[in-house]
């Protein structure tokens, strides 16, 4: 937590840290449906689909902290490892199962 004079030296914008959580969100979102079209193209089955959505997660958070956090996530999220590494993991999983399953079904059927 910052003390109150790191605050003062260089205060947080909550609209701002609104926006980079919600552009994270739709990044994620976008990139988990991907990943389940992809995932069901290749015909992935059980862990084998759940380790690419988790691989592929993981890789979409490194390119968001090395070209849109530059490197700095403290400076641009509040909690920068549950917002940056770990935020909306679950809830882009459910879109990933989605298009998975969808896709899987129309390649396979």
């Amino acid at each position: 937590m910052p003390t109150e004079r790191e605050l003062a030296i260089s205060p947080i914008v909550q609209e701002s840290v609104q926006h980079n959580t919600r552009v994270v969100s739709n990044i994620r979102s976008l990139t988990a449906s991907l990943f389940g079209v992809a995932s069901g193209i290749l015909g992935l089955e059980s862990y084998a689909g759940f380790a690419f959505y988790l691989i592929g997660t993981f890789f979409v958070s490194v390119l968001i902290w090395a070209f849109l956090a530059k490197g700095k996530q403290g400076e641009y999220f509040q909690g920068p490892l549950s917002e940056l590494w770990a935020g909306d993991v679950l809830g882009g999983g459910m879109s990933f199962v989605l298009t998975w399953t969808l896709f899987y079904g129309l390649v396979r059927a």
